[in-house]
């Protein structure tokens, strides 16, 4: 007679190294805000931690976030672009080539890795890899929006868009800007605002852009860097002559207007 299954709820010896609690004490999670840190791993390598409500992330800094190599490479996306490249080689185009729904699964569920650890680089601050890994994930929507054969998985990545430009352009701004090139921020953010628009019109949603959360975040950024835009001296010239000419103090009006003279001469 088989032996009917235990119902003993006694843990196997040795489980005691297994409890993460030694690690989460003293990181308390914080609800609303993403608590993130970098540790030194095992293996010699910093890794990215997120901490959850019942626990944590850890990530690998480069490479698939989760050090896994999906057909012996660096990831799902780059193992589809094989097979892509295969397919070209045999037939000599990229006719009649698609990805099915499992292959999509696939890549949603490797693009939320990238999610998670863009998210926590951004926090912090670094961009560079925010914005390599946000370009990351546009090109898996692009290559999902080009060869899923169902439209349902070209839609489940491609609404997404808008939130990887907005990062991507935080990021590539904020570098800028730490660069010193302020102009080239808020050009950038022109060019991420764009990008947007373009996105909602493709999709015949125009009206979608004014109302878009993405939208408004970027404005937002847009105006913190304008106000650390150094005020234009020849502006404040121009201020201060309208005032001695308002008071009638016409010797300290002479003396701005020709110190506007000398900066417009400059310029």
């Amino acid at each position: 007679m088989p032996e009917k299954p235990s119902n003993s709820s006694a843990l196997p010896p040795g489980g005691a190294e297994k409890d993460i609690a030694p690690l989460l004490k003293g990181w308390d999670y914080e609800s609303g805000t993403i608590n993130v840190r970098k540790i030194m791993g095992a293996d010699g390598r910093v890794k990215v931690q997120m901490r959850l409500d019942l626990g944590l992330l850890q990530m690998e800094m480069t490479g698939r976030p989760d050090g896994l190599r999906p057909h012996g490479m660096e990831s799902q996306l780059a193992y589809a672009q094989s097979l892509l490249a295969d397919h070209v080689k045999q037939t000599g185009s990229p006719e009649d080539f698609a990805i099915n729904r499992d292959q999509c699964q696939l890549l949603r569920d490797e693009a939320m890795m990238y999610y998670h650890r863009y998210l926590s680089l951004f926090v912090l601050e670094d961009f560079v890899e925010v914005v390599r890994d946000t370009l990351r994930n546009m090109e898996a929507l692009d290559f999902t929006v080009a060869y899923a054969d169902n439209q349902a998985d070209k839609i489940a990545l491609e609404q997404y868009r808008p939130y990887l430009v907005m990062m991507n352009t935080r990021a590539a701004a904020s570098l800028l800007h730490q660069n010193g090139d302020l102009s080239g921020a808020l050009r950038r953010v022109r060019v991420g605002l764009d990008d947007i628009e373009a996105f909602f019109e493709k999709w015949n949603k125009p009206e979608a852009f004014a109302a878009s959360n993405e939208v408004r975040i970027l404005r937002d950024f847009e105006k913190d860097l304008r106000k650390k835009i150094p005020p234009d001296p020849l502006e404040g010239l121009q201020t201060q002559l309208k005032e001695a000419i308002r008071q009638e103090h016409y010797e300290r009006a002479a003396q701005l207007r020709d110190q506007i003279r000398k900066q417009t001469e400059k310029r």
